[in-house]
């Protein structure tokens, strides 16, 4: 029998994580009344008002700590490796309203001034934030010493167990810790698999348990193996010890690590409605906001864009394009034109190329510095794009001779959404001609990552690496 190297983990005994939870309530409590009771033994000179507004104070820490843990501060995500400024920030300024409401409607903490205010406020956010820093320090320092809140084998070096190794060691954190391999074909295996040592079989499984140097053991059976797993788990509720059956990690590839109830039955999700909830009302908002003031201080280029267009070259200002939008349907898209009508190709069947014939004086100007997109305000105002999205291409659009949908199988999938103005694609070069697959896969690739990372604060952190994109690219003509 295999020789155990791993020592019991001190994080793992019972009751660790409610006392932990417990310390970091009291600590948050003190952190969001330490700032005020400093500026109140500062500004107050009464003794008695004192020990009145430090009892008020109080109450307020134990009601930041109540709004911290209905906000999700103390779930399991703590013991995680991210640095989970958002959620802190966002419980931390839902707990501060409370603090202005006794301010403003009654009356409390008078004395302060705004600017004394806002100094709590980021006082204690900041003293928020460097407590995180110091948590992820110490978890990283525990980790290096081998604890971990869970000790951690897999049960079943099978193919299925070695990919949920590789997993569990790229994605480490002190929520689990794996300490070895347990298999029953001691013989046959080498003493380490994935840098991970087998520790024994079935029988050493049930010393390591005794010993409480294991509390969490990973079933990585094969599931077609249905009475092998029952008979195992059957033997392992026996013992003080958690027991989890690992899925096909094959799954998690496409499920990008999310799990849903349906009938209280947990599933893998596979892909998600996008921009569901409040998201499409919130990214409406902001494209009519967004669209409104662009339209406002692009109105005199338009102007003079136009007027160029006309002198430059018969026909109308604008060119109207069918192009695919939100759910595969077919929308008109508006552009300055920037071809001689005579030679204008409505379906795209044939892409603008490098010194192309067909584009006017003017147009190789605003194709090159996208002025020709501005009309596409209207369409966002209109509710047929956005001001951010994947950008919409025309029906006969081909990548290399092959049209974009036969190219790229997910090529559709970039419809789930409204087409944009700007995109992620764009900022990261691929905008302009796609004579080559790889263009159009790469385009398409970041097109779902959008999709899939959407926020309010990616929308602009994309509007703000546009114009540098566009003044800066090479590959629109």
């Amino acid at each position: 029998m295999r020789q155990q190297l791993v020592g019991s983990s001190l994080l793992a005994r019972p009751g660790f994580i409610e006392y932990f939870l417990a310390a970091m309530r009291l600590v948050h409590g003190l952190t969001a009344a330490l700032p005020g009771l400093l500026l109140l033994l500062w500004l107050s000179e009464e003794p008695l008002l004192t020990q009145s507004y430090a009892a008020v104070l109080l109450f307020f820490g134990v009601l930041t700590v109540m709004m911290f843990q209905a906000l999700g501060v103390y779930s399991e995500e703590i013991f995680s490796g991210l640095l989970r400024f958002r959620v802190m920030f966002f419980a931390w300024s839902a707990a501060f309203c409370l603090l202005l409401f006794m301010h403003q409607a009654l009356a409390m903490f008078s004395f302060m001034e705004w600017h004394f205010l806002s100094f709590w406020f980021l006082s204690s956010l900041f003293a928020f934030g460097a407590e995180r820093l110091a948590l992820l320090a110490l978890y990283r320092y525990w980790m290096r010493a081998g604890q971990f809140l869970q000790s951690s084998v897999i049960l079943g070096a099978t193919e299925n167990g070695l990919r949920l190794a590789e997993f569990m060691q790229r994605h480490s954190d002190i929520r689990s810790g794996l300490i070895g391999f347990i298999d029953d074909r001691i013989g046959r295996l080498p003493d380490k698999l994935m840098g991970v040592p087998l520790l024994g079989d079935s029988s050493a499984l049930e010393r390591l348990v005794r010993e409480e140097r294991v509390t969490q053991v990973l079933v990585a059976l094969p599931w077609s193996a249905e009475s092998r797993i029952e008979h195992i788990v059957r033997e392992l509720r026996k013992l003080p010890v958690n027991v989890l059956l690992v899925p096909d990690m094959l799954a998690f590839r496409h499920a990008r690590n999310r799990i849903t109830e349906v009938a209280g039955l947990p599933m893998f999700n596979v892909s998600e409605r996008p921009l569901d909830g409040w998201s499409p009302l919130i990214k409406r908002l902001e494209d009519l906001l967004l669209a409104l003031l662009a339209l406002a201080l692009a109105l005199p280029v338009m102007i003079l864009v136009a007027l160029a267009i006309k002198l430059d070259s018969p026909g109308p200002v604008l060119f109207r394009q069918k192009r695919y939008g939100y759910n595969n349907k077919l929308i008109e898209v508006f552009k300055f034109r920037s071809m001689y009508c005579d030679r204008a190709d409505a379906n795209a069947e044939r892409q603008t190329t490098r010194n192309d014939d067909r584009i006017t004086r003017v147009g190789r100007f605003i194709r090159k510095t996208s002025l020709d997109e501005l009309p596409q305000l209207f369409n966002v105002l209109l509710g047929s794009m956005s001001m951010v999205g994947p950008r919409p291409h025309a029906t006969a659009t081909k990548a290399a001779g092959i049209l974009f949908e036969d190219a790229v199988k997910e090529y559709t999938a970039r419809h789930r959404v409204k087409p944009g103005i700007t995109g992620w694609a764009q900022i990261n070069g691929y905008r302009g001609e796609t004579d080559t697959l790889e263009k159009i896969e790469k385009r398409v690739e970041f097109d779902l990552q959008y999709i899939e990372n959407w926020s309010v604060w990616f929308d602009f952190y994309i509007l703000f690496r546009t114009l540098p994109a566009v003044i800066f690219t090479r590959e629109a003509y």
